[in-house]
């Protein structure tokens, strides 16, 4: 098993090699996460009931986790994930492998009343933040292995992991412990930082050169209710953006510099359902102007959504991935309205900025998104056939 010794002397040895700028993302993209088959499912119900062990459930997930490989490729995709298919959830799964940190998965309350409810999960910082060892490694070094396994020249494995934001927006200030960090800044922030600089440098050890952070934070940061739900625990949701994108700028400027960098934003996932909505104008100029990320993947298939004029402060050679075809329902787009919607978008950031993807992932929980495989199956189709007719490449 890789240490975080030897990964920190890796990066010191890198760091006269690792000088080429990252390759742009291609530009038909996708979230990541997608549903899980029922052999899997089955699998991992009867390794919660102790029937399978942790490395026969493994053995089953590989098996899950090729096929969808395959599926991916077959879609025409160049960017390749796992699916989550190791995971319960896209964020605690890797959040929970962290020392310092204790998550709770949603249970069921059942009150003196009769009523039954459902907790929502929780994370906790209760100690000092950071690493023992790397999370992802192993996962993508097999993703790798079966995205070689398709033979087919251009191909990427791309790791998505949660956001950094994740451990202080869930909880705020309350869900931190004050005997490991009396005051946030700088001790938890920069704790938090180096955490997140020592995976990308396992996984940029291990070969991976693209990374998706999954940032629901400051997507409800653009929703009102989300926004004085903040206010009410001590926040300010006017300067948490801000506060965001340095934590967000430090990783980024210790990263590998060959390694893509980018951020997903959703409202919201959970079987097709939303938790937040509204536009990206109270986050816009942090996010797309302050934050240094590569790309950006940005939910655009309703209204909940709001206009493509926040991406005005999309400064350099950032990319916006433009999430126009929907996970949440199995009804197919019509090409031509997504065509006519890139071309709005285009009148704001340059076409060869622009990527096309769905707007979140088809799972981002094991439960997965009321969709069928096969309105899965259709969805990448279109993103990938409507690539090649706007940009003349997937």
């Amino acid at each position: 098993m890789m240490s975080l010794q030897s990964t920190r002397q890796s990066r010191t040895n890198a760091d006269t090699v690792d000088q080429a700028s990252p390759l742009p993302p291609p530009r038909a993209e996708h979230v990541g996460s997608f549903l899980r088959p029922d052999f899997l499912l089955d699998a991992r119900a009867r390794h919660a009931d102790g029937e399978l062990s942790d490395s026969q459930l493994r053995e089953v997930e590989d098996r899950a986790i090729r096929d969808v490989v395959r599926l991916q490729g077959e879609a025409g995709l160049k960017a390749i994930t796992d699916g989550e298919f190791r995971r319960t959830y896209f964020h605690l799964d890797f959040l929970q492998h962290l020392a310092g940190v204790e998550t709770e998965l949603p249970r069921i309350v059942r009150h003196a009343d009769g009523r039954s409810e459902l907790t929502p999960p929780t994370i906790r910082v209760t100690g000092k933040v950071s690493e023992t060892a790397p999370v992802q490694v192993a996962d993508y070094r097999f993703l790798q292995g079966a995205v070689d396994t398709l033979g087919v020249p251009g191909l990427r494995a791309k790791v998505t992991i949660p956001s950094p934001t994740m451990l202080h927006f869930r909880g705020g200030r309350a869900g931190i412990s004050r005997d490991a960090y009396p005051a946030l800044e700088p001790a938890f922030f920069a704790d938090l930082a180096q955490t997140y600089v020592d995976e990308l440098w396992a996984l940029r050890t291990a070969g991976c050169t693209y990374v998706q952070f999954d940032d629901t934070n400051l997507a409800y940061l653009c929703d009102d209710r989300m926004r004085e739900g903040v206010r009410e625990r001590g926040d300010d949701p006017d300067t948490l953006p801000a506060v965001y994108s340095e934590l967000i700028n430090d990783i980024v400027a210790r990263k590998p510099a060959d390694m893509l960098l980018g951020v997903h934003l959703c409202r919201g996932n959970f079987r097709s359902t939303f938790a937040a909505a509204g536009g990206y104008a109270p986050v816009a100029e942090a996010l797309f102007g302050q934050m240094n990320l590569d790309v950006y993947f940005l939910e655009y298939d309703d209204e909940r959504s709001g206009d493509f004029e926040p991406l005005r402060y999309l400064t350099g050679d950032k990319y916006a991935v433009l999430g126009l075809i929907t996970t949440k329902s199995g009804a197919l787009e019509s090409k031509d309205d997504i065509k006519r919607r890139i071309n709005e978008a285009a009148r704001i950031v340059p076409m060869e900025r622009l990527c096309l993807s769905p707007q979140c992932g088809f799972a981002s929980t094991v439960h997965g998104n009321d969709i069928s495989v096969d309105a899965q199956r259709a969805k990448l189709a279109l993103v990938t056939e409507i690539a090649r007719e706007v940009w003349g490449d997937a």
